[in-house]
């Protein structure tokens, strides 16, 4: 009897044992996760451990005891908090908890221990010309603003890595200075898609900021910090990944010193002033996962030394202070030079001096601080052809892919490559009117190709383009 009993026993305890086996274990599940806080939305790995609240909610324990401090000092007042209004909402109405505003962060992924812990060294760095030669594939023209940008990204990324050098106690008694770059050239000559081309290329962290946004420290709008704060965001709040990155500062030449204003021109000379500590390297705190400063959101300290600044703008006029400066020279008799000769130049902004920029507006102090300028040239028929056709995001491969879905092959003709080409430079928004000028005429085809299932190809010529007949369309077969 106790033999039986014993058995009896022993089989429970494996059916216990086979039945925990076939639970999933919740450690397992969560493997490769972690908790973000709800309110500075910071991952675990950051905030360190959480308390669990109801319906989800995680806290980390520096927003709890922020949170106890604001009820100690205004009582009940949850407003106050950042990320919890639902505290303060009616709760009899629950189509206030359906708002986006009130949804709780999933969880985020763990980064593996092999990327955090990852070091570049000289050998991960490419060479200027490998540099340009990837950039050649995506960015059609403006050779020499690729070659200088190229040079100027390696030398910087190599004072990156020897001041971290020095950091480890190895002292070199010379010191590279950092180049910023300052990009000149037309709207839509590339400047920002050059950026971000390189940024993508380098693998490294982007935030693209607009100038016009920036004021001076406690007027409205985004403060100087905020372009910091967005590069932080863009490196998923990772301090050391954010110190190499890239921030291009864009519309720049908006904030030139306004001539003969009478008030304070806190959107212009004095963004430029501010912006000196940031180009120069400083070590500022920016807010992590907000762009507004308060008790409430947790702050980081970034250094700017090793962050690449590129600013760019169109600097609209800029072309005529170039014309007055070398024409000033000009004189009467047969050898004097001609003041219109400088007119159908359009190389023109090669030749742009700090002189020049500064009657445009900006501060010696800011230019000072830009020592590699990089001008971009306006585009012609044949570069607007080639950017139809030969980079690798080119928009008419992006429309020859969308009508490859439906087994229809899109072609178009030398003739309608010229037309199109025409119709941009007559816009004067550089490559921009290319896809505005192919969205107007493809939205036809892109319409009625799908109602029938016997075309094969597609090709577009001149006069369709010029609404004086169609397309050739090819069967199947």
């Amino acid at each position: 009897m106790e033999d039986n009993e014993k058995m009896t026993r022993e089989e429970i305890e494996g059916e216990e044992t086979r039945e925990t086996a076939k639970q999933p274990d919740q450690s397992e599940d969560d493997t490769g996760y972690e908790k973000v806080c709800y309110i500075c939305r910071r991952p675990e790995s950051k905030a360190g451990s959480m308390v669990s609240m109801p319906g989800g909610i995680q806290l980390c324990h520096d927003c709890m005891q922020k949170a106890f401090d604001a009820l100690n000092q205004n009582g009940m007042d949850f407003s106050q908090i950042p990320n919890m209004p639902f505290m303060n909402l009616n709760m009899g109405d629950f189509s206030n908890f359906m708002r986006p505003d009130m949804a709780i962060p999933k969880k985020q992924k763990i980064k593996k221990k092999s990327e955090e812990t990852k070091t570049y060294t000289i050998r991960d760095i490419p060479a200027p010309h490998v540099i340009k030669h990837r950039l050649d594939e995506y960015v059609v023209g403006q050779e020499q603003a690729k070659k200088v940008m190229s040079v100027a990204v390696y030398n910087h990324y190599k004072r990156a890595l020897l001041s971290r050098q020095e950091n480890d106690g190895q002292e070199d008694p010379v010191t590279i200075e950092k180049s910023n770059i300052l990009m000149i050239g037309p709207t839509g000559s590339g400047k920002t898609y050059l950026v971000k081309t390189l940024a993508k290329l380098l693998d490294v962290p982007l935030a693209i900021a607009d100038a016009t946004s920036l004021t001076e420290a406690g007027y409205i709008g985004d403060d100087i910090e905020s372009v910091v704060s967005k590069l932080l965001a863009a490196a998923d709040n990772d301090v050391e990944k954010a110190e190499r990155g890239i921030i291009f500062i864009d519309e720049i030449d908006k904030i030139a010193k306004k001539q003969q204003m009478n008030t304070r021109d806190v959107s212009g000379e004095s963004v430029q002033q501010e912006l000196l500590k940031l180009l120069e390297g400083s070590v500022v705190e920016v807010p992590v996962g907000s762009n507004q400063k308060n008790a409430m959101t947790p702050m980081a300290t970034v250094n700017t030394d090793n962050i690449l600044f590129i600013c760019g703008g169109a600097f609209p006029d800029l072309e005529d202070i170039i014309k007055e400066r070398l024409s000033r020279k000009s004189s009467m008799g047969f050898g004097a030079d001609l003041k219109d000769q400088f007119d159908e130049n359009k190389d023109l902004l090669k030749q742009v001096s700090n002189a020049d920029l500064r009657k445009f507006g900006m501060i010696p102090e800011f230019l000072g601080r830009l020592p590699v300028t990089v001008t971009l040239q306006q585009l012609d028929k044949e570069l607007m052809k080639k950017i139809l056709t030969e980079p690798r995001n080119a928009i008419l491969k992006q429309y020859e892919k969308l009508l490859a879905y439906d087994e229809v092959k899109l072609e178009f003709d030398d003739q309608a490559l010229d037309w199109i080409a025409e119709e941009a430079l007559k816009k004067d928004t550089g490559a921009r009117a290319l896809r505005a000028i192919l969205e107007e005429f493809m939205l036809d085809i892109m319409y009625e190709i799908p109602k029938d299932p016997n075309i094969g190809a597609v090709i577009i010529t001149r006069p369709y383009l010029e609404k004086c007949g169609g397309p050739r369309i090819e069967m199947r077969g």
